[in-house]
């Protein structure tokens, strides 16, 4: 049988050897495992954008997969480090705080294991506490994709109902009008991604083509405010007119065609920045 690939993703960056330290010791476990990277952009401790790059990615790759996501600013404290079995088939290496939230939400966590130390962690590194994504998920990912370990093996199961979770704001959506959190931005472009289904959206009398009433709140303050289309795609509007769409996740979210809506606007993701869309 095929060994399962690993999928890494830090906010580590590239810019010293941290990642290329990770590699190192799965290919010391067994040099025929494939590592592909997510992204090392995750901002600074940010376990909120882990757990939504997590969500984002995992359902196109093969069943099996192993994520490792160490976005962990509290390592070499109690937090647990864990390797979760996710409903629909995978596994995601990681400190459990918070970067397991989305998954669990809308996913499902099936099973979920402590790591054992005493087995599954890098021996010749035992003196430093501070960098587990090298000398505990980076090994023991590698031994679980090698077959050296089965998951019983990783550690002793404990609740899926103890896992870390951030809190998860549902959206509030009622005949022409919607009301979310931006919840993730795409950060190479400025989008500004909500967590309103579309298909809520639609069916609550919304449609392609309409004008939009749309108000955006930081801490209840009105930041910004202006109708904007509802369409298909970007194209659908003028450079640097703002248009509301379908994203990738069928979550409704705002763009600038050809331009950066949050910069342009100073919007910015999490619970406190709110939404809401009116059809007049």
């Amino acid at each position: 049988m095929e060994k399962p690939i690993l999928v890494f993703q830090t906010d580590f960056t590239y810019k010293e050897g941290a990642v290329c330290a990770m590699y190192g010791v799965v290919k010391s476990v067994d040099r025929s495992l494939e590592i592909f990277d997510g992204t090392h952009e995750i901002p600074h401790f940010d376990t909120w954008s882990a757990s939504y790059r997590l969500y984002q990615t995992m359902r196109f790759w093969p069943k099996g997969t192993i994520f490792v996501s160490v976005v962990d600013p509290g390592v070499g404290t109690s937090r647990r480090a864990c390797v979760a079995k996710t409903c629909d088939g995978y596994y995601v290496v990681t400190p459990d705080n918070g970067t397991l939230t989305h998954l669990k939400a809308y996913v499902g966590i099936q099973e979920v294991r402590e790591i054992d130390e005493t087995r599954n962690r890098l021996k010749s590194t035992e003196g430093t506490s501070v960098f587990h994504g090298r000398d505990l998920f980076g090994y023991c990912a590698a031994r679980l994709a090698s077959g050296i370990i089965t998951y019983e093996e990783v550690g002793p199961n404990y609740p899926v109902e103890e896992i870390v979770m951030h809190p998860i704001m549902e959206p509030r959506v009622s005949p022409n009008r919607a009301e979310g959190i931006f919840e993730i931005c795409d950060p190479n472009f400025g989008n500004m991604w909500t967590n309103i289904p579309v298909d809520l959206f639609l069916s609550n009398g919304f449609e392609y083509g309409d004008m939009l009433d749309m108000t955006i709140c930081h801490e209840g303050r009105i930041v910004h405010r202006e109708k904007a289309l509802f369409a298909r795609s970007f194209g659908y509007v003028n450079k640097g007119e703002t248009v509301i769409y379908t994203n990738e996740l069928m979550r409704i979210a705002v763009a600038t065609c050809m331009g950066n809506f949050r910069e342009t606007w100073h919007v910015d993701f999490g619970s406190d920045w709110t939404v809401v869309f009116e059809k007049a």
